[in-house]
């Protein structure tokens, strides 16, 4: 037995293709109650099964799929929009203009924010502050005092770069009754962070506010007052084309 290895025969070994083998090569087969073995030269290549029944044939491909399908297997995206026969408030916003806005009832808002609440919408202009004349160098905005500014100009910004908007632009949200649950504040063509100061009076008048830039917070305001209503959602909205005043 020298020169030799062991091979294992498994159960699933073909009888047929292992008596061809013997009879042909040198191999002993050893008894083993728990497993037998067989043993040949180590130069000799593995033993491999070549029997193929036609069992183990691969079913031959088709391109069939059998005949057509009567049912209607397109999805229906309009039956899945539950809110696709609810009417829009009138004071969604229709576009995001550069200095301004449009609203769903045909009202245009230019030279000046908005703030949607209680399904009305009110001129907004947090620039300007307490004291001050708008449209003045003396209110922050850029230009001569005589001929003022024709668009919103100003600042809004404090020295850290936060949006800090003085107490008395939120007076509407004070007086409303009931208050809004929530205030979705648009910051403008990018999103601004908000000065822990504003934050405090926000939520002081028992109203939540999130930040967004002015396209997502009116896109969210529009969805959120059609399914929730116009009395649970407000928005106040920078228009996207304001620029910081130096």
């Amino acid at each position: 037995m020298s020169g030799a290895s062991l091979i294992p025969i498994t159960s699933s070994a073909c009888r047929r293709c292992l008596d061809q083998a013997l009879s042909r090569r040198n191999i002993h087969v050893l008894p083993n109650p728990i497993r037998r073995s067989i043993v040949r030269p180590q130069t000799s290549p593995q033993a491999r099964c070549l029997h193929v029944t036609s069992s183990l044939r691969a079913a031959p491909k088709s391109k069939d799929r059998g005949p057509k399908s009567k049912e209607d297997t397109q999805t229906d995206f309009a039956a899945l929009n539950v809110l696709g026969n609810t009417p829009a408030p009138t004071t969604a916003v229709d576009a995001c203009m550069d200095d301004g806005f449009a609203l769903n009832s045909g009202l245009k808002v230019t030279g000046a924010g908005v703030l949607l609440i209680g399904g009305e919408a009110f001129k907004w202009r947090p620039w300007v502050r307490e004291g001050m004349k708008e449209g003045t160098i003396g209110a922050g905005a850029s230009g001569n005092d005589e001929k003022g500014v024709k668009s919103p100009g100003g600042k809004l910004q404090n020295a850290k770069g936060q949006l800090d908007i003085d107490e008395h632009a939120w007076g509407i949200i004070d007086l409303a009754w009931p208050k809004p649950d929530l205030l979705i504040l648009g910051t403008g063509r990018s999103i601004v962070p908000l000065s822990p100061e504003t934050r405090r009076h926000v939520n002081a008048l028992g109203v939540r506010i999130e930040v967004q830039d002015t396209r997502n917070a009116a896109a969210q305001f529009n969805m959120l007052a059609t399914e929730r209503g116009v009395q649970q959602v407000a928005a106040a909205l920078v228009p996207i084309g304001w620029r910081e005043g130096s």
